[in-house]
């Protein structure tokens, strides 16, 4: 093996700065979100759910279109087109007075975002690969997991004593720190010699390529299933405990310890991923995930929302499965593709972003009055993610038969 495979501590602080702002720019905006649409004169606060989603498939179409030109001109150049798109993006959304043009704002910030996200993947498949990868990802991804734990108590505090524009004013300043911070001291990871010439057929070529993996459309799908039902929760999680718990003051706080139940497991698939294989934990955490959500439907069937503590008890539960699926899910789908590791980071993330906006809008949409349809969702897509798990495990089996 030719690829380093010792840790490198800036590097993987740079990564998880560079994901960070696309965090942040999500989550610190969740406390405004009423504000904003009341601002921007929204008469259905179902419709104030775009602000998050809509972002989320900006960054699916970014990363479809800015990560395969990384392939060709390097990773670094394109991290910087993407911060200049998310400038553009942040003014029309600090200067716009009509909820359309927000919308397409909050889209465009996501279209420029792709950069850090996809790219900052990129970067840790140059450098490693195997197992140990995807312990440098479950380190990355636990840095960005962790930014829920402050964003909306920072977003709170910033409506506070200024207004919900000053969000939008942190997080480009946020952003140009880290930037700054990149280009000074991140090198390129992806040698003049290795980089695929520019072409007309480098989408056609690397598509081609992608789908020749049995295991990276597998764990896309499962990735987009995952993905989707959480972000139900990231697009609603405002509206439950606001408006169905009456718990506005608490909601930062809860938000936060929730998240960091997900960073606990993460940071525990760190230190576990070499030693038990990336597959295996992403495996048992998806069946713990479809058991913990399935329990919750078979008790609180009725609709009838239970006691806030049980309530986050049960997100705690599942969001520490989700914490060892994220890391191990796109390593497992990045592992036959560092050839083609940019092309192949974004289309991983376009298909599973692509494939959880519709999730998240179509179940965010019966989150009304009761927790139960966002629990049937997480129900649902694990017994998805399963069956494309045991599908894949029959295939191996077979294979090696």
């Amino acid at each position: 093996m030719n690829k380093p495979q010792a840790f490198k501590f800036e590097f993987v602080a740079l990564m998880a700065s560079l994901m960070s702002i696309v965090a942040l720019s999500i989550d610190a905006l969740l406390p405004a979100i009423p504000e904003i649409g009341a601002s921007l004169g929204v008469n259905n606060p179902e419709n104030n759910q775009l602000l998050i989603t809509m972002i989320f498939l900006g960054i699916g179409f970014g990363q479809l279109v800015l990560g395969p030109l990384s392939d060709s001109f390097g990773r670094k150049p394109l991290v910087y087109v993407g911060f200049v798109i998310f400038i553009i993006a942040s003014i029309i959304c600090v200067t716009t007075k009509s909820f359309e043009w927000m919308i397409f704002g909050r889209t465009l910030q996501g279209f420029g975002l792709s950069t850090a996200r996809t790219i900052s993947i990129s970067m840790v498949r140059d450098e490693f690969d195997g197992d140990y990868m995807a312990k440098i990802i479950s380190i990355i991804v636990m840095f960005f997991l962790l930014v829920p734990v402050v964003a909306p108590t920072l977003g709170q505090l910033l409506i506070s004593f200024f207004n919900w524009e000053s969000i939008f004013y942190f997080n480009l300043i946020f952003g140009v720190i880290i930037v700054v911070w990149f280009w000074l001291r991140q090198p390129e990871t992806l040698a003049k010699e290795k980089r695929i010439k520019f072409s007309s057929y480098l989408f056609i070529n690397g598509t081609k390529e992608f789908f020749k993996s049995k295991e990276a459309i597998a764990f896309t799908l499962i990735s987009g299933f995952i993905t989707g039902s959480f972000m139900v929760y990231l697009s609603t999680s405002q509206q439950i405990f606001q408006l169905q718990y009456n718990l506005a003051e608490m909601f930062p706080y809860i938000f936060a310890s929730l998240a960091i139940s997900i960073g606990i497991s993460t940071f525990l698939n760190s230190q576990l991923v070499v030693k038990f294989g990336m597959m295996r934990l992403a495996y048992i955490s998806c069946i713990a995930y479809t058991a913990i959500s399935l329990l919750y439907v078979i008790i609180f069937w009725s609709g009838i929302n239970p006691s806030i503590y049980v309530l986050i008890s049960f997100f705690a539960l599942q969001f520490f499965a989700v914490g060892f699926l994220f890391g191990n899910l796109r390593a497992l789908a990045m592992q036959p593709l560092g050839h083609i590791a940019g092309i192949g980071a974004a289309i991983n993330g376009f298909l599973s972003t692509v494939l959880a906006v519709p999730i998240a809008n179509y179940i965010g949409s019966f989150v009304n009055t009761s927790v139960l349809p966002l629990f049937i969702g997480f129900s649902v897509f694990g017994l998805l993610s399963l069956t494309v798990f045991f599908m894949l495990k029959n295939r191996t089996v077979a294979i090696n038969a």
